[in-house]
Formats: C-alpha cells, sequence, structure tokens
C-alpha cells in the first residue's frame, strides 16, 4: 500500500499540468456533450411533430458524443494503447456485452424503432398487454406511461414493440358505448329515438360522420337490452384525457330521460319454483 501511494503521488508530482487539462477537457467535453444534445432536441422539436423522436434522437446524439469524450480522455492520460486495443477488440467486445445483456440492447434496438416509427406520440393514450395510460416519454431502455389512476409505469420498449399496440387517440377519435336494458312492456323504437335525442344534447358527442348508433343489442331473459354508442373528439381537450366525464354524463342523462318518460329498467329477476315433495320428504317441526 505504502509502494502504491508513493507511485501515485510520484504521478501526480510529474504528470499534474497534464492531468489537470485532461480533467478540464472531460468537464468541458460533457458540458459541450450535453449543449449540442440539447440543441439537437429543440431543432428536431420545430422540423418533427413528434416529441418522442426528437427526445430519442438527441439521446443518441448525446451517448456518441460522450462516448468520444472518454476515449480521448484516455488517449491524453497517455493510455493510448488501452484505447486502440478498445477500438480493436470492440467488436468481440460487442458480441460479448450483447449475449450477455440481450435485454438492454434488445430494448435499445426497440426504441430505435418506436421512436422513428412513431406508432404514438407524447400524451397519446395507449394500451399495451393489459396496460393502458399516457404516453409521457421514450428513453434507450423504456417507455414512460401514466396510467388514469396517476401510476408511473416504465414498459420495456421491447414488450411494445412485441405485443399488440392499441393507440386509443392517434387520429383524435374514440368511441365509447354501453347497454341499458327496458322492459319487454316498452316500445324499444320509441325509447331509441329517446336515447338518440339524449346522447346528441351532451356536449362534447360528436355527430356527423361520427354520428351516434342506437341499436337493439340483445333480448335478454328479463330486459331488452340497448346498445349505446357515441363518438368524441380528443383533440378538442388541451389534456387528451380518457375523457370519462362525457361518457359519464351520457350514461346519467340517459337514465334520467328513460325514467322520466316511464320507461322501468328492470333488475335480474331470479324465479323460484316450490314442488311438493311431501310424499318423498318428512319434515320434523321442533
Amino acid at each position: 500500500m505504502t509502494q502504491l501511494y508513493n507511485d501515485a503521488i510520484q504521478y501526480f508530482q510529474l504528470n499534474y499540468l497534464n492531468l489537470g487539462v485532461t480533467i478540464l477537457f472531460l468537464i468541458i467535453g460533457f458540458i459541450v456533450s450535453k449543449f449540442i444534445q440539447r440543441r439537437v432536441k429543440l431543432r428536431l422539436m420545430k422540423k418533427s411533430p413528434n416529441r418522442i423522436t426528437a427526445n430519442f434522437t438527441s439521446q443518441i446524439v448525446g451517448f456518441i458524443l460522450k462516448s468520444i469524450v472518454i476515449l480521448t480522455t484516455f488517449y491524453l492520460l497517455g493510455l493510448s494503447s488501452f484505447t486502440n486495443k478498445l477500438l480493436a477488440g470492440a467488436g468481440l467486445l460487442t458480441f460479448v456485452i450483447g449475449f450477455a445483456l440481450k435485454d438492454i440492447g434488445e430494448n435499445f434496438l426497440a426504441g430505435i424503432i418506436l421512436a422513428f416509427k412513431s406508432p404514438f406520440r407524447l400524451d397519446d393514450l395507449i394500451e399495451v398487454n393489459g396496460i393502458m395510460g399516457h404516453v409521457k416519454d421514450i428513453s434507450i431502455r423504456e417507455t414512460l406511461i401514466k396510467t388514469p389512476d396517476g401510476k408511473d409505469v416504465f414498459l420495456p420498449n421491447a414488450i411494445i414493440l412485441k405485443n399488440p399496440l392499441f393507440n386509443y387517440t392517434l387520429d383524435g377519435f374514440l368511441r365509447y358505448d354501453f347497454v341499458v336494458g327496458i322492459a319487454y312492456e316498452d316500445n324499444p323504437t320509441d325509447a331509441i329515438k329517446l336515447i338518440l335525442e339524449t346522447v346528441n344534447n351532451v356536449e362534447g358527442v360528436l355527430k356527423g360522420d361520427k354520428k351516434s348508433a342506437i341499436t337493439i343489442h340483445e333480448l335478454s331473459t328479463n330486459t331488452i337490452n340497448i346498445n349505446i354508442q357515441f363518438w368524441i373528439d380528443t383533440f378538442k381537450s388541451t389534456k387528451r384525457s380518457v375523457h370519462n366525464t362525457i361518457r359519464s354524463q351520457v350514461m346519467n342523462d340517459v337514465i334520467d330521460a328513460l325514467t322520466a318518460n316511464g320507461y322501468s329498467l328492470p333488475a335480474n329477476i331470479v324465479e323460484l319454483k316450490n314442488y311438493d315433495l311431501s310424499n318423498k320428504i318428512n319434515f320434523k317441526k321442533e
């Protein structure tokens, strides 16, 4: 330990100037790399409508620049032979690291594909592998999704690439539907007209090409089930939310309209049959 300490002191005494310049170069190099990464991100954000692509590309640029700074630092420290060996063995090193860190490499490549293919944008509502949420960021390894109940989910990029991706807000339009049951004594045609008028009066429900559709869904045991479908435009909100408030308002208004006009909404009816078993079973009375 004493010899190692003495060698270190001697090295610093002989190379303190070179060491100081190298440390200064390393600090300035990282600052410049960060600055260039930020400028690339801002420039791409102006040209590309997808912020995710700009963010991911800037991360790649920053990674390359910092790698160059680190290799140059080795050279300034007099470790040029080490740097040459490192570059010469890059192919083998890449193979070994790629095999050992297969998942990381897989997520990295998947991130590149997702960033440039752009199946979603920032704040899009997506669903992957049973997880639904809004896209908040994409990095080299994972994609950050915030669920409607406020959870932050970091999904590996490879999972998004390998599984079916549902984007509910890519074109801005989102359809909701629900079922309501009326009694068989009621007139379903009049009920459909009343429901359609009620749904169209709710603010936020689209008309025209994306008009609402009210149809008989099925004839169940106790009720005539009517299916209500309506569309909303997620781009009309500054926050492209799930719009549960509009769906809740539609359901509330439909129930109020039906009950106010005398339609009954029966619950499930359970029929109990009492068979005469007196000849087979003797009951004891206490």
